[in-house]
């Protein structure tokens, strides 16, 4: 099995991220053998762990007599990973293996390559990863023109008009409802699972109508669940829905009247097409893992082309 695996495998791509590490071999037919999934991601790595990891993950597909290439994308090139790979700056083309830094590995096996992030200026923001996942969207839909939305932690909105990025917006959203929930006097009110959908969508529309009273609003959940019993549950849900609600509102010159796409079909990417819908915005939701590759087999594609 071994040595059909490293017969098999044409190289790897790989999404590392902060928390964790994501790996496809690739066939030569281009389609995935598997996926290799690791709690190895920057937050848990010094530099000089990089490469034994990706040797230990890898050990099956290598092979003596040649180098093994791995893409990466993520957070492996940030100032705190592997090697610091350059920004690129908007507007542009989301980057792709032309701007790609090479890493050097000791063991000849490996040869490794970490994909540029984006950066803009004013105001200021980069991304790391995401840009990947755009340039997977626009492999899929080469004449989209208009925003993608990338939830997560630190969730992207970013603005695509004839095959470029032109600027792009975060929110710590996703960081901010965390710590909310868990260190914060909130954490005495809020569930620490459950999903109450008209909690939520209330929610949105008082984070949309009245963004400035968050705060506000947020500290009203604890006071009704000591007055009047507020459920656990419709207090999470509650709670996301203003933060969501503010977030969305806060963009709506960039998606009003325009296509979008929210990347991701877990729980979070649901929880945003809703509160668009709420704007009376429809969006459509598409696979995060599917346009993660597709990004990384540009990459490699033009790799290939020289």
């Amino acid at each position: 099995m071994i040595g059909a695996d490293r017969k098999a495998v044409s190289w790897v791509a790989a999404d590392w991220g902060t928390s964790h590490l994501r790996l496809w071999p690739i066939g030569a037919d281009g389609a995935p053998l598997g996926r290799i999934d690791s709690d190895k991601g920057m937050s848990n790595l010094k530099p000089r762990e990089y490469e034994p990891t990706l040797l230990a993950l890898l050990k099956p597909y290598l092979d003596p007599d040649r180098r093994l290439d791995v893409i990466c994308c993520g957070m492996a090139g940030s100032r705190q990973g592997w090697m610091e790979a350059p920004y690129v700056r908007v507007p542009c083309p989301p980057p792709s293996f032309g701007t790609a830094t090479q890493i050097k590995t000791q063991d000849a096996r490996l040869r490794v390559y970490i994909l540029s992030g984006v950066k803009q200026a004013d105001p200021a923001d980069v991304m790391r990863g995401e840009e990947t996942q755009i340039a997977g969207v626009l492999s899929q839909q080469p004449d989209f023109d208009g925003v993608i939305c990338l939830p997560g932690t630190h969730t992207k909105w970013v603005s695509v008009q004839n095959g470029k990025i032109t600027g792009f917006a975060t929110f710590l959203s996703g960081e901010l409802f965390q710590l909310v929930c868990n260190h914060s006097v909130l954490r005495h009110t809020l569930a620490r699972e459950g999903w109450d959908a008209p909690a939520f969508e209330a929610g949105c529309g008082d984070g949309a109508t009245n963004p400035g009273r968050l705060a506000n609003a947020l500290f009203g959940l604890r006071a009704d669940a000591l007055l009047s019993d507020l459920d656990p549950v419709a207090a999470r849900s509650r709670a996301s829905g203003y933060i969501l609600g503010m977030e969305v509102a806060a963009v709506r010159d960039e998606w009003q009247g325009r296509s979008v796409v929210i990347v991701g079909e877990n729980e979070i990417a649901q929880a945003y097409a809703a509160a668009l819908r709420l704007q009376d915005a429809e969006a459509a939701v598409i696979d995060a893992e599917t346009v993660t590759l597709a990004g990384l087999c540009a990459a490699r594609a033009e790799m290939m082309r020289g």
